[in-house]
């Protein structure tokens, strides 16, 4: 349970003195950076201390804001990773619902990969990405609807989309067992 506990902690000191760096190499003060995001600067200065554990939504804003790929705020760049299936950090939702979890980005930080894990009948709804992004979803167990903007595409097993990420969009598993996506990002 401690290692579990261990590795959030890390990765909230990572988030926030990632969060520091970048805002310092793009000269933004908080105050800018909160005008930018919609983050509050009080919460920002929490964050970049390691006082808070920001919500997902709060890193997607924030890397957004940044115009940054999610994982440059989730991850460490390393030359070769190995990820062991259940080893690496996770992202949960309100109750669980669903996990997110980062599985990696490529050395530039254009593309990023995470697998999700979505509870029976659950939604998951993202933050858009900043515009050019585009994502890709693979469906890997369960019957997935994915609402792009207005539109509705209901995927089955091993089924993909692609599309313009920066539209507004979310993923709501149809069945009662547990569906798992597979899904690409590529910041242009």
């Amino acid at each position: 349970m401690s290692s579990n506990k261990d590795e959030t902690q890390q990765l909230i000191q990572f988030v926030g003195t990632k969060l520091r760096e970048l805002r310092k190499e793009q000269k933004l003060s908080l105050e800018d950076l909160a005008a930018k995001t919609g983050v509050s600067k009080l919460t920002l200065g929490n964050i970049e201390r390691g006082e808070t554990n920001p919500t997902l939504g709060m890193i997607w804003k924030v890397a957004n804001g940044l115009s940054v790929p999610l994982m440059a705020l989730l991850k460490p760049e390393n030359n070769i990773n190995i990820l062991r299936a259940g080893k690496g950090p996770k992202l949960f939702g309100n109750d669980q619902e669903w996990v997110i979890e980062p599985l990696f980005n490529d050395l530039r930080g254009s593309t990023e990969m995470y697998r999700a894990y979505l509870q029976p009948r659950c939604k998951y709804e993202p933050e858009a990405h900043h515009p050019g992004a585009i994502e890709i979803a693979t469906v890997m167990a369960g019957e997935v609807e994915i609402t792009i903007g207005e539109s509705s595409y209901t995927l089955n097993k091993f089924d993909s989309i692609q599309f313009v990420a920066s539209e507004q969009h979310s993923y709501t598993n149809l069945t009662d067992e547990q569906a798992v996506l597979h899904l690409a990002i590529n910041y242009k």
